[in-house]
């Protein structure tokens, strides 16, 4: 029943293997399967199989000990999970006779070998949870909630979770599925898949638990330099002239501003991944203008492919288009039929770097938005699509992340170190190919910032250090509303203080498209730019873009942190202060690095606003001076121009207090 394999302890029991194995420090892989070969796809995992192991075998139990986690094997069985101080993290349910079922099944599908997998453990309903990516609900810990683990516009499924009993779970499966985080169960399922394939660690705190969970599935490059400023995009620059007019009234202004963005259909079709000559005629003119004004040019690129693009039928012919088992291959339907590319292809991905390479980056462009990444179906019935790694209901949510994996080792091949791209969506191991996730097409009014602030924490938890949003919203917005005004200066100064500064926007009312073809078929958003809002306004936002710009050292070292350990720049109160039952609750603050507290303003018309401030740590308000000790929620004043800011006293409170006060 229980045997050793190397530092790997095996039980097998009728058709089932199960395996459990060192995978990183304090951390063990666990798989199962009931067909004779395990699949030894890695998925998010990086080839990491190590640790100090410890097996030992006795007539009806087996266990296996990895530094501080240790877990027992029942000959039923059940599974439990330890840490080194012999308490309990998490155990599989029992399979009892009345109930006929367990803590884990794999049930066949007839006639074929793809199983229905469940797994279930015991909750322990004081328990706190976090991360699993980004969801657009009001919940920052998860506990009680059911989350859909597949992405679409604005959701984005990570499947790591980490506890505050002081362990961190990675359901290392791309397969589509649901998980129930319930007050008696915690229950995993997907509907098709061949195994189950779980990663869990043990920590002493938060951070240890990242950084171990960043050390197997990867950290991010080092941010460029460039990441660190202020991006200005909107929908849409019409046209290259239209694109550099906008740069140079932001030098002219003496404004900071290190990237500005070419949205979507400036080509000809979809598909065809290239400028539209009428309205871009002179791409490697306008990136030299812009670098002379030390701006980066970032280009939209989508995964959709028209029937009648450049493309469509070479890579029909060769197997880089998405498959459909049933209907017609119409996977998106906007501004007519669209096939989608398959990421999951290395040849596809290889094809696809070879258009952008040749139409973008041989221009001089060195950063990529890659828009429509979950990919975008009009119907989600994953059961109709197939990638060339599988069935999207076996494999679909890796997507996003190879789509990423096209351009990063693209760029790495051409020689680019500090690689970044703008992406819409994410999955375990995305960071490594240096993604910078933003929530997508979202809202403009601030219960949807509301909720991008807990929806931000939860990416960082979830390993993806590098997030941002459309500051002000994507949907909406009218650039003279007072209403909408208020809403953009809370959004900015939240930005200000979020690892990427980037504006964006369908602002009201849109303008006219060009023409009826090609780059000119598709409308523009209103202005968008720092000073489309008032002047009153653009004096705040003015002044928080010259915040942003003299912490760029600070920020400078949470992306060294970030790219080394995996530690994310942006993270809850509870990272910093584990031992503060009331920083685990916080859930409207969060630390931007271990020295700056930000409390954004969330609610329209509010000119105060509650703050807690931490134990064991004294204070200093960024505005009055004035110092607090922790372990206290204060009242803090916060007329318009102001954003509640609290600096950790010590060694770099001079050096923070200059950046925000600019004395």
């Amino acid at each position: 029943m229980f045997r050793i394999d190397g530092n790997r302890l095996i039980r097998e029991y009728d058709s089932e293997q199960l395996w459990i194995e060192p995978w990183g420090n304090n951390a063990l892989r666990i798989r199962a399967s009931r067909i004779p070969q395990m699949n030894n796809e890695d998925w998010a995992l990086l080839p990491v199989n190590e640790g100090q192991t410890e097996i030992t075998i006795e007539e009806s139990t087996a266990t296996i000990v990895n530094g501080k986690i240790k877990a027992v094997i029942q000959r039923t069985g059940q599974i439990a999970i330890y840490n080194q101080k012999g308490e309990m993290l998490l155990q599989e349910t029992e399979n009892t006779y009345q109930l006929k079922y367990g803590g884990r099944e794999l049930i066949p599908h007839p006639g074929n070998s793809d199983y229905r997998l469940t797994v279930r453990f015991n909750s322990d309903p004081k328990e706190k949870l976090f991360g699993m990516g980004q969801y657009q609900h009001d919940f920052m810990n998860l506990k009680g909630c059911t989350l859909e683990m597949t992405h679409r516009n604005s959701q984005i499924s990570v499947p790591f979770v980490m506890s505050s009993l002081g362990y961190g779970f990675l359901w290392n499966n791309p397969a589509i599925g649901r998980v129930n985080f319930s007050l008696n169960v915690t229950e995993w399922s997907v509907p098709s898949t061949k195994q189950m394939d779980y990663w869990i660690t043990a920590g002493d705190s938060p951070a240890e638990i990242e950084e171990t969970y960043a050390s197997v599935t990867g950290k991010v490059p080092m941010m460029p330099d460039y990441g660190m400023g202020f991006w200005q995009s909107k929908l849409r620059y019409q046209t290259q002239e239209e694109l550099l007019e906008t740069a140079r009234e932001y030098k002219r202004r003496n404004l900071p501003i290190s990237v500005i963005v070419v949205d979507f259909f400036h080509w000809p079709h979809q598909g065809d991944w290239r400028f539209d000559p009428e309205y871009w005629p002179d791409p490697e003119g306008m990136v030299k203008e812009l670098k002379e004004m030390g701006i980066e040019l970032m280009v939209s690129v989508w995964p959709t492919v028209q029937q009648d693009s450049d493309n469509y039928e070479e890579m029909l012919e060769k197997g880089y288009l998405i498959q459909s088992d049933r209907g017609v291959r119409t996977h998106f339907n906007f501004v007519g039929p669209n096939a989608v590319f398959d990421a999951t292809n290395p040849q596809g991905r290889q094809f696809l770097w070879g258009k952008i390479k040749e139409n973008y980056y041989d221009k001089g462009i060195r950063v990529f938005w890659l828009d429509e990444a979950e990919p975008e179906f009009s119907v989600y019935d994953h059961d109709i699509y197939r990638y060339h790694m599988g069935s999207a209901l076996q494999v679909g949510n890796i997507y996003p992340r190879e789509y990423s994996r096209a351009f990063y080792e693209g760029m790495e091949e051409a020689g680019q170190t500090n690689i970044i791209n703008l992406v819409r969506c994410a999955w375990a191991g995305s960071q490594r190919y240096g993604a910078l996730v933003w929530s997508g097409d979202i809202g403009s009014d601030f219960e949807v910032l509301r909720i991008q602030v807990k929806a931000g924490l939860n990416m960082a938890i979830a390993g993806i250090p590098w997030w941002t949003t459309d500051i002000g919203g994507f949907h909406s917005g009218n650039p003279d509303n007072p209403s909408f005004q208020e809403c953009l200066v809370r959004w900015f100064q939240y930005g200000a203080f979020c690892p990427v500064f980037r504006i964006h926007g369908d602002r009201q009312p849109q303008g006219m498209p060009l023409s009826t073809s090609g780059g000119g078929i598709f409308p523009s958003g209103a202005a968008n730019e720092v000073w489309s809002f008032g002047e009153e306004n653009y004096e705040i936002l003015r002044r928080f873009m010259f915040i942003r710009e003299r912490l760029r050292p600070y920020i400078s070292d949470l992306m060294k942190e970030a790219h080394e350990v995996g530690t994310p720049p942006m993270r809850p109160l509870f990272y910093d202060f584990p031992q503060d039952a009331s920083a685990w609750d916080i859930d409207d603050q969060y630390m931007f690095g271990p020295h700056l507290l930000v409390a954004p303003v969330l609610q329209e018309g509010a000119r105060s606003r509650e703050v807690y401030l931490p134990q064991g740590e004294t204070w200093v308000d960024s505005y009055t001076g004035r110092k607090y000790e922790g372990g206290q929620s204060l009242t803090v004043e916060a007329p318009l121009e102001r954003l509640p800011l609290f600096v950790k006293a010590g060694e770099l409170l001079p050096d923070l207090l200059e950046a925000i006060t600019g004395q």
